[in-house]
């Protein structure tokens, strides 16, 4: 069997017990030391000058967004392929999510649909950085400075990537970053951050995280229950050291992925940027069903990111959203290969050659 992913720590695995140990023995469980030493490492690595550790990544895009001053009557234009948490967030603070097809390549927002789809009430753009590669950022950067709009980076699914050499959440106002386990730097349970190189917002956000209070039992503004807690920042800060090796393991799986299949029946889509991460490899197929019990039966694991576009969810459906017939072309042939650190070389060849064969069924 190869599996799609494998969940349990590895070589990381004293590092992580270590961190535990050190937060049971210190007693110190919520908005403490561990947590500060993360926010300023995390930062570190992201190329931003601040990092708020807060509950889950939906939470993460949700604050960055009341952060920044986006509400009721605004909207916001994102992608629509992607989780449908991306959108989910920007009806939690009020703000209606505007859909913009992706671009066929990247299968990130297309600068030219977000453009076109620029209202008076346009707020902010919310760019997803997919699968890690990231989106046209110099292109969607323009785009908002001409119409004047904010940008929220969603760094979900992509640690460390970049684009054009600079990193991502660096282009916007704030970005949004998921430590979900499945995560190329993820948590043993839920968490978030977003980083910012704005104090003022970075001090508000800290603020929202802890029900909005200034300092203690004194609420400022409406706030919410959302904190990185002590455990999983330390189990955070020991697997950050990790990421730059987990991200070149990624990367160079990626290659023998694109060598091997470079004449299998099914499409691999380009990389953009040298920055991909490989948060997921996605293949396209016009038969997933067969493509997906074909792997199966040889013993390969796969799953389906994303498999409804976010528009066509019923979730979706009071916001009266603008159908998107890439996204709507690319959610039905999708189709996610195993790619994760501690894979083998011999389980990519071995995933790649079950492909090479896919016609015979």
């Amino acid at each position: 069997m190869i599996p799609f992913l494998n969940l349990k720590p590895g070589p990381d695995a004293a590092d992580v017990r270590a961190a535990i140990e050190r937060v049971v023995e210190r007693g110190w469980f919520v908005l403490g030391p561990e947590l500060e030493a993360f926010e300023q490492e995390f930062a570190a690595a992201c190329g931003a000058r601040h990092a708020v550790g807060v509950g889950t990544g939906t939470d993460a895009l949700a604050l960055a967004l009341r952060a920044l001053g986006v509400g009721a009557g605004d909207e916001v234009i994102t992608s629509p392929l992607s989780a449908a948490y991306s959108a989910l967030a920007i009806m939690m603070v009020g703000a209606r999510p505007v859909f913009a097809d992706i671009d066929s390549k990247r299968l990130t927002l297309d600068p030219r649909a977000a453009d076109a789809a620029v209202t008076r009430r346009t707020k902010a753009i919310m760019p997803v950085h997919l699968y890690g590669q990231p989106a046209d950022l110099p292109a969607l950067m323009e785009v908002a400075a001409r119409h004047r709009l904010l940008v929220v980076e969603d760094c979900c699914q992509a640690h460390l990537a970049t684009c054009g050499g600079a990193p991502v959440g660096s282009f916007g106002a704030a970005a949004a970053y998921s430590f979900y386990p499945t995560k190329n730097l993820g948590a043993l349970g839920d968490g978030g951050a977003v980083t910012t190189s704005d104090a003022e917002v970075a001090a508000r956000l800290r603020r929202l995280r802890n029900g909005g209070q200034t300092d203690r039992y004194h609420h400022g503004e409406f706030g919410v229950n959302s904190r990185l807690d002590e455990m999983q920042a330390a189990i955070l800060r020991a697997r950050l050291t990790w990421l730059p090796g987990w991200t070149a393991e990624r990367r160079a799986l990626a290659v023998e992925y694109r060598r091997g299949l470079a004449s299998a029946p099914v499409t691999v889509p380009p990389e953009c940027d040298a920055g991909h991460v490989y948060h997921l490899f996605p293949i396209l197929t016009a038969d997933r069903a067969a493509v997906q019990a074909h792997l199966k039966g040889r013993g390969v694991e796969t799953l389906i990111h994303y498999p409804v576009p976010i528009p066509r969810q019923p979730a979706l459906a009071p916001e009266r959203p603008d159908q998107c017939p890439i996204a709507d072309r690319v959610c039905a042939a999708v189709l996610s290969l195993p790619l994760h650190p501690g894979m083998t070389h011999e389980a990519v060849e071995a995933v790649a050659a079950a492909l090479q064969t896919v016609s015979a069924t």
